[in-house]
């Protein structure tokens, strides 16, 4: 991925080369974060214009931003839409899925027992599982957990998310 994070918004950062990356990301809003929401808006739409334009998908970051964030969406035509770290309700997570888009979820986001429903009824055609938002995590240990969670084996979750992957990536 090749992307400046909303944290970085007001930082004097050089653009990455968008081209050689598979996705454009980790890009988005986080409204928790002290940061000019203004300006934050302009870097994420100016990095959806280049995935747009690139034909890339984009990986989102949202904190306390999904409204934000979707409203901003349709205004691209964008070939995949990873929601990173997703940590929402059944309605948002719904709403995501009707416009086509992926939700990943990390440790955090299974701390949250609305968002655990998420993970227990989501279409698995349409999700992805992250370690990224804790370094220590076991990313067996969350494989074999959400695989609970959802009633299967975790083999067969895994092969499920490769797919998913494939299809985002590969359009």
């Amino acid at each position: 991925m090749a992307g400046v994070h909303p944290w970085d918004t007001l930082e004097r950062v050089s653009l990455p080369d968008f081209t050689t990356a598979d996705m454009v990301g980790e890009i988005g809003l986080d409204f928790a974060r002290d940061i000019d929401r203004e300006a934050q808006e302009t870097l994420f739409r100016y990095q959806l214009g280049v995935a747009e334009r690139l034909e890339k998908p984009v990986a989102i970051h949202s904190v306390k931003a999904f409204e934000d964030v979707m409203r901003i969406l349709v205004d691209y035509d964008l070939c995949g839409v990873l929601l990173h770290g997703f940590i929402g309700s059944v309605e948002q997570a719904e709403r995501a899925f009707r416009r086509g888009y992926f939700l990943s979820f990390g440790e955090r986001s299974l701390r949250s027992p609305r968002t655990v429903d998420v993970v227990r009824t989501a279409p698995v055609e349409q999700i992805f599982l992250e370690s990224d938002d804790n370094p220590e995590c076991d990313i067996v240990a969350l494989y074999n957990r959400v695989a609970e969670l959802r009633q299967t084996t975790t083999e067969e979750l895994r092969k499920e998310l490769i797919k998913n992957y494939k299809r985002l990536i590969n359009g």
